[in-house]
């Protein structure tokens, strides 16, 4: 059984929130060649989050964009856990303390359990950031990754 088959949401969300956040994912990706992941599972297996999200963007195999500006967010529900994985193209143009800076925007929204709200804050954020460093190409671009959100276990 792959580890990413179309799970459910295993009641983090509301279907409203489900649809408004993958609606996020689609704005964002509208004036940009990047691409941006959603996975969430209830417990990271690791003590760095951000060792998870590699994985799971390896998993993904979001490193297979052509420009290499892939972007995943991984939350761990249960452990109250989140981390921002770029691939090497975009990180190299935003940086560190972009993804710090995007991790903290949305701490307020989290403390006050507005995951929805502040996960589309986040997307949307990354988005601009994607559209300025990789901005769309109507000849070119096409969606690499699927815009839905991904379940794990």
């Amino acid at each position: 059984m792959s580890l990413f088959n179309k799970k459910k949401d295993p009641g983090y969300f509301t279907p409203e929130q489900q649809s408004e956040i993958v609606e996020a994912i689609k704005t964002a990706e509208t004036a940009t060649s990047g691409e941006i992941r959603l996975y969430v599972e209830g417990h990271c297996r690791y003590v760095d989050a951000l060792d998870r999200a590699k994985e799971v963007f390896d998993e993904l195999r979001m490193f297979e964009t052509t420009s290499r500006n892939g972007v995943l967010i991984y939350l761990a529900m249960k452990d109250r856990q989140l981390a921002v994985f770029g691939d090497e193209a975009i990180h190299e143009k935003v940086g560190l303390d972009f993804w710090k800076q995007k991790l903290q925007q949305v701490k307020t929204h989290f403390q006050q359990k507005a995951y929805g709200t502040g996960l589309k804050l986040m997307i949307l954020s990354i988005g601009d950031a994607l559209k300025t460093a990789f901005p769309y190409d109507k000849v070119s671009d096409v969606n690499e990754q699927p815009d839905d959100i991904v379940f794990g276990k």
